[in-house]
């Protein structure tokens, strides 16, 4: 961190100098405090009238969340111009020529970028704490000071981390701030969900989402490390789409063999696909499948622990009468499908496929989330099992067993090759860039998907369309 630290005392005695920020990051710090904590009063008092003190209680620390907030947006404007700004002036090249390593400069314009927004940000929540205690006496709980100042440090750095990767990466300034339009809006939608968190009361919520936060840090600043390169900044001038060039590289990496295999160059065919190129794959992805088992057996888990909190009342249904005209009432619920191989086929395959579409939005997590939903559903209801008088066992067997054997492994599949879309961003395979590696994991998704996951679906929707129902009915209605 030495030689790192050297660029970012540079930074900072820059971004110090230049009047046009340093003004708005003062006037929000020492201004837009004050303004809160007027807000703040009037809020506690108009409250009162009405014999609803808990709300000025809850509204207060979010308006300290608020303040904090403010100036860390500033630092956005700061770390897009990290890289491609001194391009645009010209004075990139003095600082790439400097005897540091690609790491040592990024971490160093990142961490330029990122601790002037937290000073301006922790000193707006000290003067508006001090306008409260001088005018209604408030003093915070210290836990909740750390919480909401932890809160608005892992934010600051999101947002940093995140525009630093879009400056290393784009040609233009302009460029640049029409991309921060994706960092900006998730985290406008993230402090719309803080303020509910603190008027619902929940500080165990505030720390899942310091925890999460953590997590996007530590994923946006391991992935800038890692495809930063200096030498690709100065060759890189125009940013273009090139449509028949990426469908290029796409069909290449479809209709070939996997990129380190020895059979890569064979000519396409089923028994290639079948025999080396899915087992082959198969083996790359074993620790994106362990992930994802992971993911589903937290979401089993999760359910089950949600039965005791929300059970049903004995005797809810009666499956000794359980018939087959029972399993037709999903069709009266538009969010279900009907209990048809077709609707069941599609409605499952919709549902993977979201999770592919999203993957390159959330490095790759979107699909063992959206497995874990369902998977919660079915610990619950599993849970449940003895307020329908039967055990739980019993209760899998009959409703789950005959189509989960190929729809679980089917959506395994595609949640696990759906993470290794969002490694390829994090950490793009050697010899490829970014771009050529998320290719190169799309193509081997959809040929897996394809080629594995479409079959298996086909199969699981027949069963469970044709003989879970009635495998039910036999089992517990006899």
């Amino acid at each position: 961190m030495g030689k790192a630290l050297i660029i970012t005392r540079r930074e900072i005695r820059d971004t110090l100098r230049d009047w046009r920020i340093v003004a708005p990051i003062l006037i929000l710090t020492l201004f837009f405090p004050w303004l809160m904590n007027y807000t703040a009063t009037l809020a506690v008092n108009f409250v009162k009238q009405y014999d609803a003190p808990i709300v000025g209680v809850r509204l207060i620390p979010f308006l300290m969340l608020v303040v904090g907030f403010f100036p860390i947006s500033f630092s956005l404007v700061i770390a897009l111009e990290t890289f491609v700004g001194e391009k645009e002036r010209n004075s990139l090249e003095p600082l790439l020529s400097m005897p540091i390593s690609d790491g040592e400069l990024y971490l160093g314009k990142m961490l330029a970028a990122f601790i002037p927004p937290l000073v301006a940000s922790s000193l707006g929540i000290g003067i508006y704490l001090l306008g409260l205690h001088l005018s209604m006496g408030y003093r915070p709980e210290p836990l909740l000071l750390f919480q909401i100042w932890l809160l608005t440090a892992v934010e600051a750095l999101v947002m940093v981390s995140g525009a630093v990767i879009v400056s290393s990466q784009t040609t233009s300034v302009r460029a640049a701030n029409l991309l921060a339009s994706f960092i900006i809006l998730p985290m406008a939608l993230l402090v719309q969900f803080e303020a509910i968190s603190f008027f619902w009361g929940g500080e165990t919520i505030l720390w899942v989402l310091i925890a999460g936060l953590v997590v996007v840090d530590i994923i946006l600043i391991r992935t800038g490390v890692h495809i930063f390169n200096r030498e690709e900044l100065l060759g890189r001038e125009v940013d273009y789409i090139n449509l028949r060039g990426i469908w290029r590289v796409f069909r290449s990496f479809f209709l070939r063999g996997p990129v380190r295999a020895a059979w890569r160059e064979q000519p396409f065919s089923l028994w290639r696909v079948y025999g080396r190129d899915i087992p082959y794959l198969l083996r790359e992805a074993r620790w994106a499948f362990v992930v994802t088992v992971v993911v589903l057996c937290a979401g089993l888990l999760i359910g089950w622990s949600y039965t005791a909190t929300y059970r049903l009342p004995p005797g809810t249904a009666n499956l000794n009468q359980l018939s087959l005209e029972a399993f037709t009432y999903s069709a009266n619920f538009s969010f279900m499908p009907s209990l048809h191989t077709g609707s069941i086929f599609s409605h499952n395959v919709r549902s993977l496929l979201l999770g592919f579409l999203l993957a390159p939005f959330s490095f790759g997590i979107s699909g063992a989330v959206l497995l874990s939903l369902p998977m919660m559903i079915v610990g619950w209801f599993v849970g449940q099992a003895s307020a329908f008088g039967v055990s739980p066992l019993l209760f899998s067997v009959a409703f789950f067993l005959p189509h989960a054997l190929f729809e679980l492994p089917a959506a395994i599949l595609s949640a696990a090759f759906g993470l290794r879309i969002g490694a390829a961003i994090m950490s793009p395979p050697a010899g490829l860039d970014v771009g050529k590696g998320l290719v190169m994991a799309v193509a081997d998704y959809l040929k897996v998907f394809l080629f594995v996951v479409v079959p298996l679906l086909l199969i699981a929707a027949f069963l469970e369309a044709n003989i879970t129902p009635r495998l039910a009915v036999w089992l517990l209605a006899g």
